[in-house]
């Protein structure tokens, strides 16, 4: 086996094929991650274009999270962008840059679509992976396996037509993403679904790709009813009432009211996210200290803040859950600086309901079958099926069960105990999604360079339902399991820290590192 001599890259590790499925962030870093490391990665990505989510997205959207929260550890911002929350043009050309600076295009195979994934082995590797939960992840505990490997077939869509190529693969990062490719539409009764409605129906997904031009001239001078009460909803309903006015208001349709910040609060949130926080939340395997200063510490003021600087019962926007259970579920929204600015003046308005569902002329809420809400066009921003999603790209029934039949989270957020030679980046969802990301895919790739080994699969599952039953005390009902580190992504970088043997404490002084807050730049050394 050939290694490094005078920078010269690691033939052994060349010899290992990685597949990377999707070109959005987390593929990206993932992929430049792996580069560092000595290994040739290929990504496929069904698109055209890189950037995931931000290639396609509404005109008025921005980004939710500080800008030095959103960043690449060694990659800053560029000067020009002096804004604190960049909107997404601005994101956009920010990531385009990054993939440009660390030569990333040249391994990005584009509008290739994978098909599905096969594990093959010499023996059965279902067999080798369902043998017993004191086995070793793969059977070694390591990223690669002597006898399996990963089959990935892929369409290219320029050619449809063509038959499906084939890649064999040592190891598989899917990177497909959360919120896109397979968007939640509700199911109705018969005859009671968009089928009986006259006007148009679309998803929120649909209205992001038709791209600005094109969705202004849609929604332009009609009646607009967005359902949903996610940020998607917010700012799509926000963006429809600016444009059309108090002439053609828009309706926004909600079943649950949640929680909405302005900017200024995440800011503040954010930058006081430090380790003296974190001692407020609970964590897997805490000692009574731990426990006890949790229990002291529990943030209080929020929810009084938020109403009284926004009219919430004036138009019965209060949640019935509190603030806290809500973050821990990981639904978070910035509201629009004139949100209730446009509620005010008429031009966008809120309804909440228990059930809907179509007639010819809109919707009919509550069985008020006497009163239909008359609209023109229904727009779903109703969010994404994203396990389904997920589940979808195995063949193996085995595999999709090991998606569908657990809520537990991943290990480190992105390794399934079952699913051997294969991690999941971008699933885990934060305030600074980016952070988190980046984070997992430095200890992944440490991870393939053999600098550790995974615990047993008894192990891990022990850990994976610690956290489940941490993060359930705070979301309760709301609990999901892409949500384990949104409240302790100091405690969580720890841990990843210590996996890859580097020292988790990043500041120079004892007071800083207890009060200061963690930032991606915090991780740029490898020390």
């Amino acid at each position: 086996m050939e290694t490094h001599v005078n920078g010269e890259i690691n033939v052994e590790k060349r010899k290992k094929q990685i597949g990377i499925i999707g070109a959005g962030i987390s593929g990206l870093v993932a992929c430049k991650h792996a580069l560092e490391q000595g290994f040739n990665p290929i990504i496929f990505e069904s698109s055209n274009c890189i950037g995931g989510v931000w290639s396609n997205t509404i005109e008025s959207t921005k980004l939710q999270t500080p800008k030095d929260f959103y960043q690449f550890s060694d990659f800053a911002w560029p000067k020009s962008v002096a804004e604190t929350f960049p909107n997404h043009n601005q994101v956009k050309d920010y990531i385009e840059s990054y993939a440009l600076h660390f030569n990333i295009l040249k391994h990005i195979q584009f509008n290739t679509k994978v098909v599905t994934v096969d594990y093959c082995c010499e023996d059965d590797g279902e067999e080798i992976i369902a043998a017993g939960c004191d086995n070793l992840w793969g059977g070694t505990g390591r990223a690669f396996s002597p006898k399996c490997k990963w089959v990935v077939t892929v369409m290219d869509l320029l050619r449809p037509l063509h038959s499906h190529k084939v890649y064999e693969v040592d190891f598989i990062i899917l990177c497909i993403g959360k919120f896109s490719g397979l968007p939640n539409i509700p199911h109705f009764p018969m005859n009671k679904g968009p089928e009986v409605f006259d006007g148009k129906v679309i998803h929120a997904m649909d209205y992001a790709e038709m791209g600005s031009v094109n969705a202004t001239a849609i929604v332009k001078d009609k009646r607009v009813t967005v359902i949903g009460f996610q940020k998607s909803a917010i700012d799509l309903a926000a963006e429809v009432a600016r444009l059309n006015g108090v002439k053609h208001p828009c309706t926004l349709l909600l079943r649950r009211v949640h929680w909405t910040v302005p900017e200024g609060f995440l800011k503040l949130s954010l930058r006081n996210l430090n380790r003296f926080s974190e001692l407020m939340i609970h964590k897997p395997r805490e000692g009574f200290f731990l426990w006890f200063l949790a229990i002291l510490l529990s943030p209080l003021f929020a929810e009084t803040y938020l109403k009284w600087i926004y009219p919430l019962k004036k138009y019965n926007m209060v949640p019935d859950h509190g603030f806290l259970r809500q973050i821990s579920s990981c639904m978070f929204t910035v509201l629009p600086a004139d949100f209730y600015k446009r509620v005010e003046e008429g031009s966008l308005i809120l309804k909440k309901s228990k059930s809907y569902c179509f007639c010819k002329k809109g919707l009919i809420i509550d069985e008020e079958e006497n009163l239909p809400l008359k609209t023109d066009i229904v727009i779903f921003a109703t969010g994404y099926r994203s396990d389904d999603k997920l589940c979808n790209i195995f063949s193996s029934a085995y595999f999709q069960k090991c998606i569908t039949g657990s809520s537990t989270p991943f290990y480190r957020e992105c390794i399934h105990p079952r699913i051997p030679q294969l991690a999941i980046l971008g699933y885990s969802e934060s305030p600074a999604i980016l952070y988190t990301t980046e984070m997992q895919s430095k200890w992944l790739v440490h991870f393939l360079a053999g600098k550790f080994k995974l615990p047993t699969i008894a192990q891990m599952e022990e850990d994976v339902l610690r956290w489940e039953k941490c993060m359930q005390r705070y979301a309760c009902k709301y609990y999901k399991r892409a949500c384990v580190s949104v409240l302790l992504q100091i405690y969580c970088n720890d841990l990843l820290c210590r996996d890859m043997n580097l020292n988790p404490r990043r500041k120079k002084k004892m007071l800083s590192e207890l009060f200061a807050p963690y930032k991606p730049s915090d991780y740029q050394r490898s020390v």
